[in-house]
């Protein structure tokens, strides 16, 4: 049987436009799965937007809108950015939709069967100014752990620590900068800590991270507490049943709309896909997330308690990634380090940032830093200076004196021999998310090429009729070593990948055909590739 994954990045909040921390994120995981295509793994890669919460809902009022105008706006840029970034997602969706809502209802309802759901009456963050209710991101205070300021009121980004709005020291409400009341209101609870048990057994048995396995242990040994999943009015999200005025917190229906969105794909007329058997607990397809290392508490406890209670299929694992910094600092407006997914896309090819990360992320979740002068150079320098130099040395040759046909024979096949052996290497690297590993390898067997192609010098040799022959294998040898450091190229630069198909004259690039080797063969005429990066076009230099 064909293998079958499904993969998901984290679902983006619909509360403003995409920036290139997102897409970090989006290219790791897109990466993963144009390399699982290319071995043949039958792949299912969708992702959306989160469109609820009390952000969303003050947002639209702000600019005197629904939440649901502000979500389908919002919905379109980031579906568009994604798509320019060359993310192949089988479907973008969001959370806000009749089809999310039937699984948030089905899943909790089973939840409540088994008595994992109790309310009570607790101290709510109460805002005397605006009149309501304070969710978490709308207080800030000290942790109560750890002492950091300006901390959020659900969770401490310095520590990790979780906790309730009303234990954060000296709490204030961020839309008014008043000090919050405290009031009553009834809530509702998942009992986390019933399902304890299960989320180690899952832990267990999962290909967690070490970093982030030994983080969720960490939580798991300070005990579970109860986990409040609802919200008081007014809210923008899904109500919850045999409720008047109490809604689902967001982080409750969220990871839910990866199966709301999965479902809505199933049911276009492009998908061949059968739902029921991607949530089903004993299916062989494996589910993989890609998400911040900020929220794994919520991928790692909440998500798995709750589809095992509920009977539904859980993650094969989450690969959580670092944060990205600009030139060594946080992304920030007022430093010009904030910058927009348009924003790069208006003056360079996704392309580059695509092999930068590449060049840059690992299995792990340190933290990656975007420096703009290594950006420029590496691109430069590996892309264009030693990749696309090889096609571009050698391709005119072929067309000017050989009719556009390479050789029949290679003038080398060793140096071809040792091209393909660092195939599975290659492969492996992208499997194990360990990107830098795989763009050096490539790199080294780019130089290679070069180097072989100085020391033959057709440029030199061509000017003497009796080695027109040879000039004529050396420059095949060449193009099909181009052909297979593209080959290994393509999971990150799939525009570029698709545009040498076309120069080469092949109708495809996968891990099953890099071993053919193009002899006696037309190729079409040589159009550039890849341009070199200008400082000018830098998006930091234009944006103040």
């Amino acid at each position: 049987m064909t293998e079958k994954a499904f993969i998901t990045t984290a679902l983006i909040y619909a509360n403003g436009p995409l920036h290139l921390g997102h897409i970090v994120e989006q290219i790791q995981a897109d990466i993963w799965v144009r390399n699982k295509k290319m071995q043949g793994v039958d792949c299912v890669f969708i992702s959306g937007d989160d469109a609820h919460g009390t952000p969303i809902m003050l947002n639209a009022a702000k600019q005197d809108i629904t939440p649901e105008e502000m979500v389908k706006a919002i919905y379109i840029e980031h579906k568009n950015d994604s798509k320019d970034f060359l993310i192949s997602y089988d479907y973008y969706g969001s959370t806000h939709n009749e089809t999310s809502q039937e699984i948030v209802y089905d899943i909790y309802a089973k939840l409540k069967q088994q008595g994992l759901i109790d309310s009570k009456n607790i101290l709510q963050a109460y805002d005397e100014t605006k009149g309501m209710f304070l969710p978490d991101r709308f207080i800030k205070g000290s942790c109560p752990k750890c002492g950091a300021k300006e901390q959020y009121g659900d969770n401490c980004e310095a520590c990790g620590a979780t906790y309730s709005p009303v234990d954060l020291i000296d709490p204030y409400s961020t839309l008014s900068n008043t000090k919050p009341t405290t009031k009553e209101s009834e809530h509702y609870f998942f009992k986390l800590g019933s399902m304890q048990t299960q989320i180690e057994s899952w832990l267990s048995s999962a290909p967690i991270q070490s970093a982030v396995g030994n983080k969720l242990q960490e939580w798991l040994n300070s005990s579970l507490r109860d986990w409040d999943i609802s919200r008081d009015a007014p809210y923008f999200g899904f109500k919850i049943p045999e409720t008047d005025n109490k809604y689902f917190y967001v982080w409750l229906d969220a990871p839910v709309g990866y199966f709301g969105i999965l479902k809505n794909y199933a049911d276009t007329a492009n998908a061949n896909i059968n739902f029921s058997e991607y949530i089903n607990p004993n299916s062989e397809i494996k589910m993989y997330h890609f998400i911040g290392k900020d929220i794994t508490y919520f991928h790692g406890l909440f998500w798995p308690a709750m589809l095992s209670a509920a009977e539904y299929k859980l993650p094969e694992s989450i690969y959580a990634h670092g944060f990205l910094t600009v030139n060594g600092k946080k992304m920030s407006k007022s430093k010009g380090t904030f910058i927009t997914a348009r924003e790069y896309l208006d003056k360079l090819s996704p392309e580059y940032l695509r092999y930068y990360l590449a060049t840059r992320l690992a299995d792990g979740v340190d933290d990656l830093d975007l420096n703009w002068d290594e950006f420029a150079t590496k691109i430069n320098s590996d892309l264009i200076g030693k990749v696309i130099n090889i096609a571009s040395r050698t391709s005119g040759f072929i067309h000017k004196k050989f009719n556009g046909k390479l050789a029949c024979e290679l003038d080398d096949k060793d140096i071809i021999a040792t091209m393909l052996k660092a195939k599975d290497t290659i492969i492996q690297h992208y499997a194990d998310r360990q990107y830098n590993l795989a763009t050096n390898k490539i790199m080294q067997l780019a130089d290679k090429a070069n180097q072989y192609i100085a020391n033959k010098e057709p440029w030199k040799q061509i000017k003497d009729p009796k080695m027109h022959e040879q000039v004529h294998q050396v420059c095949t040898t060449s193009l099909n070593m181009f052909k297979i450091i593209i080959t290994y190229l393509a999971p990150i630069l799939p525009e570029t990948a698709k545009n040498s198909m076309s120069f080469l004259n092949i109708n495809i690039l996968d891990w099953q055909e890099i071993d053919n080797i193009l002899l006696d063969h037309e190729i079409k005429p040589y159009k550039h590739l890849l341009a070199r990066v200008d400082q000018k076009d830098i998006p930091a230099n234009n944006i103040s």
